[in-house]
């Protein structure tokens, strides 16, 4: 069953037998998360669904919120109740999936279009947009009646020729209140930046800072692990297979200095002349000597070393001692306490205690904190660290903004990634974009894979859409028909063949009809849905009855039974090893 192997229970800190943390997870039988509950009521939380694998509350003991969804799967509103609280946020959005003021305060909003969706004004600022489409300023609204002080704030985004943000800066009364630079590695992942914040100098004068604020991170794959600052070093470990962070390690940099040691070969060549200079050893003897020092520490000596040694005049008890003590660094570890997507909302210490929280609305703004400790917590929804000086989250391949529940800059993959190139999932609290690459296709989709799955199953999807891209790019270099031909034609067959493989032919079969209904939603003829639907078919028999799904398409396209708009004639037949970018085992 896909729902199982999920996690029923966590313990975390504490001393003795008692446990710190202690959180105990239910599920349904059709294996949606039920329940959390802890040792730490104020963090219980349960969940409420509908027949269409919709979250519809999410109940605690200190506020139950309540969602609403149009019939495409758009969340629509909340509903908010709490002891002194008793409040409805609505959502809306236009056609194109871009986020619309509160309709009832902004009536007119809901008459303009955007083209290419760049939206020029909201209820808070004005935006401008390069011939890339890149947001390069954002200016503060000035409400109509109100008199202009010339006081507004201007954010001004530069890119690289990557499309990736390397400067930024906020500025009023023509002096600049922040600067910040970006540096990237050759995979474009965000690997350090500065920042210049305004301050008074000695003379009294406001001006930026001289010396920045430096910033680097570090990665394993996709998911950063490691966050250096001029003080203290943050690593994280995440959940198996997830974007969801578990761990988090701090280390003051002074803790990490006394942990710096010499080896014992390094130690002999700098103290191994008498004018102070140093020698250099030939390299067999450092690794004769580093074998050694790791038989030292393991108190485990070999014979042959010690016949070496004594060849040398020399013992293990005069070698013991020119070897540096290990310094073990004093870190600070907490749990984090996640919601059901992977957004933290809690740091748990040692001892059980809450460390930090904030509360965050749908789309992940940061509503409220309690910081007491003042600690550094970037992490936003999954895939995403925030950005103090500009209020972004920066999302691995772009950057997210919060008040607007939409990205900056247009998605690298193109109408890939969906037809609105700026769109976050539009139910954000079940649908994520942790790569901010391309969210699920279909809400409705992401839902019922996320139902059955979790995060884990999301990236499984995500992984299997964009190799199902690249199939269909491999099969169009060699027969074409990228467009409503063979090669559309076998890149749905290898998505469905997948999806069946991986998620069962009822979920597979769900997921492409719910792909035709949004492209019905955005006007595609029924010309091309009935296609598509009659390859989705191939693709979830291949799934259910052959070996690996390049080999099974390709295959189908040979013998005439793929679907194309206007017909397909495989007059070229295509060898299965010529085109297969299938890395898996299917």
């Amino acid at each position: 069953m896909p729902w199982l192997h999920r996690e029923t229970a966590r313990s975390f800190g504490g001393a003795g037998s008692t446990a710190g943390y202690e959180q105990v997870t239910a599920y349904t039988l059709t294996g949606q998360l039920q329940s959390r509950h802890l040792n730490l009521p104020q963090l219980d939380c349960d969940y409420d669904w509908n027949d269409n694998g919709q979250l519809i509350r999410i109940s605690g003991p200190q506020e139950s919120r309540e969602y609403r969804y149009s019939d495409t799967g758009r969340l629509t509103g909340v509903h908010t109740t709490a002891a002194n609280l008793d409040i409805d946020i609505p959502y809306a959005t236009d056609p194109a999936g871009n986020r619309l003021p509160d309709p009832e305060l902004h009536p007119d909003s809901t008459l303009t279009a955007w083209p290419d969706n760049r939206i020029a004004e909201d209820a808070h600022y004005v935006y401008r947009y390069d011939e890339y489409g890149r947001l390069t300023e954002k200016t503060d609204r000035i409400p109509e009646g109100v008199i202009r002080m010339h006081d507004e704030r201007t954010h001004h985004y530069h890119y690289d020729n990557q499309h990736r943000l390397v400067f930024y800066t906020r500025i009023q009364y023509g002096e600049p209140l922040v600067e910040s630079r970006y540096l990237y590695d050759p995979l474009g992942r965000r690997t350090g930046k500065r920042v210049w914040r305004r301050e008074r100098d000695l003379t009294g004068w406001m001006s930026l800072s001289r010396k920045p604020e430096v910033t680097w991170y570090g990665w394993d794959g996709d998911r950063l692990t490691t966050v250096q600052t001029g003080t203290t070093r943050i690593q994280t470990v995440y959940r198996p297979g997830s974007f969801t962070p578990l761990i988090r390690i701090e280390t003051e940099n002074g803790e990490r200095e006394k942990a710096q040691r010499r080896s014992l070969a390094e130690k002999l060549q700098q103290e191994g002349s008498e004018d102070g200079h140093g020698v250099v050893f030939p390299a067999e003897l450092v690794r004769m000597l580093d074998r050694l020092e790791e038989e030292i520490r393991a108190d485990r000596v070999s014979s042959e070393s010690r016949a070496w040694l004594a060849q040398c005049g020399l013992t293990v008890e005069q070698l013991e001692k020119q070897v540096e003590p290990e310094y073990t660094p004093a870190r600070t570890l907490h749990l984090y306490h996640c919601d059901h997507r992977g957004l933290p909302l809690a740091l748990i210490s040692e001892d059980g205690n809450t460390a930090w929280s904030a509360e965050y609305d749908e789309w992940g703004n940061q509503l409220n904190e309690e910081n007491p400790h003042h600690l550094h917590q970037p992490y936003r929804l999954p895939g995403q660290q925030h950005d103090e000086e500009s209020g972004l989250y920066y999302n691995r391949h772009r950057y997210y903004d919060p008040l607007q529940g939409r990205y900056i800059t247009p998605d690298p993959i193109g109408l890939r990634g969906g037809w609105n190139m700026y769109q976050y999932p539009l139910n954000p609290i079940q649908v994520i974009d942790p790569m901010g690459l391309d969210a699920i296709e279909n809400m409705t989709s992401g839902g019922l894979i996320y139902a059955v799955s979790g995060v884990p199953g999301l990236i499984v999807a995500n992984s299997i859409t964009n190799s199902a891209y690249q199939f269909g790019y491999d099969m169009d270099a060699i027969v074409g028909g990228a467009h409503n031909g063979a090669a559309d034609a076998m890149r749905y067959c290898y998505l469905m063949c997948r999806m069946t493989k991986t998620f069962g032919s009822t979920i597979a079969d769900v997921i492409g009809k719910n792909h035709e209904a949004a492209g019905d939603r955005q006007g595609q003829p029924a010309k091309e849905r009935i296609m598509d639907l009659k390859n989705n078919t191939v693709g979830i028999a291949c799934g259910d009855f052959s070996a690996k799904c390049s080999d099974a398409c390709i295959e189908k396209y040979n013998i005439g039974q793929l679907f194309g708009l206007d017909g397909i004639k495989a007059d070229n037949p295509i060898k299965a090893k010529q085109g297969s970018s299938d890395a898996s085992n299917y």
